[in-house]
């Protein structure tokens, strides 16, 4: 049902959800290196039984790129850049979330620690629809970098919860702290710990404790805690304990 997993020191969590949502190119994964071969092979191996949205070649904003979705429906970016192998998660915003980039940034790093906008580059083809809009961005939350960028042409895709960022969190306070900052901007909330941002943007708020009691050799205890946070909204740690120790 769930597994964990990392890519080049980026911890993931892939959930087996069933049909309800699928993948869309709003959201993917960017890669960037300073090793031409090394974008070649990891392409080609993407590439198998995919999707190629953009082919691998020489563009003007790099002299390697290629997008690709693989042949599970995620979306792949490669970019030749100045620096060892980096795997970042990219945003993009299209349709009616176009033109709310920067302000998704700045709400962000009001809510995240250790963070801060790294470099902004905007729209310079003098299109009044795209005149000051983000072209390409990058951005640190929490020490994670993350690429955002925005496109005016019109996509059949926007964001939705096949794609999912979540923040790890020590005590019910940290819960609070992160649930009610997203909340209380717009945000909706879900199920089990999930919201929407008011972006459209999935976020999972959970406390480690939570991650802790599902894992308990105890399957009874474990089931038990499993129960209780499926009927919750926000993740409340008391109601957890208190499931575990009945």
């Amino acid at each position: 049902m769930i597994t964990t997993f990392s890519l080049n020191g980026i911890a993931f969590s892939a959930l087996n959800g069933g049909s309800a949502f699928t993948f869309t190119n709003s959201i993917s994964l960017f890669i960037k290196s300073n090793n031409t071969e090394e974008i070649t092979a990891i392409w080609h191996k993407l590439k198998v039984h995919g999707t190629i949205l953009m082919d691998l070649g020489e563009y003007p904003w790099s002299k390697k790129y290629g997008w690709v979705k693989d042949k599970y429906g995620l979306s792949w970016q490669l970019f030749f850049d100045e620096n060892p192998l980096q795997i970042l998660p990219a945003l993009l915003f299209v349709g009616n979330q176009f033109g709310n980039a920067e302000e998704a940034i700045n709400l962000y790093k009001s809510i995240f620690k250790d963070s801060k906008i790294n470099f902004i580059n905007r729209f310079e083809d003098g299109n009044e629809a795209t005149k000051g809009k983000i072209q390409y961005a990058e951005f640190t939350l929490a020490n994670q970098k993350f690429i955002t960028m925005e496109s005016p042409m019109e996509h059949d895709f926007g964001f939705n919860e096949a794609f999912s960022f979540v923040i790890h969190c020590k005590n019910q306070d940290e819960v609070d702290y992160y649930w009610n900052s997203f909340i209380e901007n717009g945000g909706k909330e879900s199920q089990c710990g999930w919201l929407k941002d008011k972006y459209g943007i999935s976020w999972q708020v959970v406390p480690n404790l939570l991650i802790e009691l599902m894992n308990d050799k105890d399957k009874e205890k474990a089931k038990r805690v499993t129960n209780a946070m499926m009927q919750m909204k926000k993740i409340e740690c008391k109601k957890l304990k208190e499931a575990y120790h009945k």
